[in-house]
């Protein structure tokens, strides 16, 4: 698969040129018995860290950002639907993705969750990153449309669901490539102690290369040019000179709020592109340079685990900047936990006066009575009772 390709284990061990479609040059394969992986398992315990931090405040930030949006009603439009259909994409990524592929990384035995998992891994990280350069680019159309039409009703949550749904469905066409060439391979029987889950194009390295080269184009280029045109085509409305006074009010507008918003989106989709161009170039230039000129043998694992990092990393990013470029959301944030906290304090301070009346009142029972809950709840005066 293209993002976990990182390990190699077969790579070192197997003697039959071309088995299991293995890349071959020539005669030669492309991996020999010289590859180690003492180096990168050296650095596991700085890694394996570094993989848990990521997936960590990743987790955090998303589930606060979506429990911000869902709560808040005012909020459900169709930026927010799809800026938590981009947490949705990175809290996937930190479910599936990163605790299996830091696992296969520097687990000596390799691939160890199975078949299906081995594909499903590879087809959802696949989708994850289709989704999120989708979501970034409908966020970038739906900037233009409520600037260039500010009088047009905007769409209902009915829309926004089918637009989230057509994007994980698109995701996941796109990803059909790399279902079909995800192979789960146990080569125990051959004498090898590992199993490994990798994409294999046997025969059809072109079409690898070209698939490889779409992946860079679309995750890299499409979303940097749709927010691109978008903020022409905004500018370009916003320098009409109209005599409609909804469109006046709107270019006031943009120089304060709107112009925020759209700063909020051209730093998602930067930290996304340069989050994933490392990984992207490393995986082009490992289906180019099969003789490892470029990338030498020796750190070409360091180099696919550490680029795989940065990719992970984007999705730890968007919390972040929604937060920082909207205040309210971290008031809201500290509202909420604050009616909880108090909540939970009332909570607790009726708990303790149930408490309090029950060790009060005389215990003929070791089970309470009716008359005791009807004191307790203060519907028997306890005069009476006694």
């Amino acid at each position: 698969m293209n993002e976990i390709e990182s390990s190699f284990r077969v790579a070192g061990q197997m003697q039959t040129q071309g088995l299991f479609g293995q890349r071959v040059l020539g005669n030669k394969p492309v991996w020999d018995s010289g590859v180690r992986f003492d180096l990168l398992y050296s650095l596991k315990y700085l890694f394996i860290p570094l993989y848990f931090v990521v997936a960590l405040i990743a987790c955090t930030g998303n589930l606060l950002l979506l429990f911000i949006i869902c709560r808040n009603k005012k909020r459900h439009n169709t930026t927010n639907f799809l800026i938590s259909n981009l947490a949705l994409v990175d809290l996937v990524m930190c479910v599936f993705c990163i605790p299996a592929t830091a696992f296969y990384a520097f687990e000596r035995r390799g691939w160890i969750f199975g078949q299906h998992m081995c594909i499903f891994v590879a087809v959802m990280q696949s989708a994850a990153v289709y989704a999120a350069v989708l979501s970034l680019t409908a966020i970038a159309v739906d900037r233009y449309i409520v600037v260039a039409y500010p009088i047009r009703r905007r769409a209902g949550c009915q829309f926004c669901w089918g637009l989230v749904i057509l994007i994980w469905l698109f995701s996941l066409a796109l990803s059909t490539p790399t279902a079909l060439h995800t192979v789960h391979l146990d080569l125990r029987a051959a004498g090898l102690h590992t199993v490994i889950c990798e994409e294999f194009w046997d025969g059809k390295e072109q079409g690898r290369i070209i698939y490889s080269c779409f992946i860079l184009f679309f995750s890299y280029f499409i979303p940097l040019a749709a927010v691109s045109i978008s903020y022409c085509a905004i500018s370009y409305q916003l320098r009409q000179g109209t005599k409609c006074p909804e469109l006046r009010s709107v270019r006031a507008a943009w120089s304060r709020r709107r112009k925020k918003t759209f700063c909020l989106l051209l730093i998602s989709v930067l930290c996304f592109a340069l989050s994933w161009l490392p990984l992207q170039v490393v995986n082009l230039i490992r289906d180019l340079d099969t003789d490892f000129v470029i990338i030498g043998k020796k750190h070409v694992n360091i180099v696919q685990v550490s680029s795989h990092l940065l990719a992970m990393s984007s999705a730890c990013y968007n919390p972040f900047i929604y937060a920082s470029l909207h205040k309210k959301f971290l008031s809201c944030l500290c509202r909420h936990f604050l009616s909880m906290r108090r909540r939970y304090r009332r909570d607790m301070g009726q708990g303790s006066m149930i408490l309090t009346a029950s060790h009060q009142l005389p215990r003929l029972h070791t089970s309470t009575t009716l008359a005791e809950l009807a004191v307790i709840s203060n519907a028997i005066p306890l005069e009476k009772y006694a």
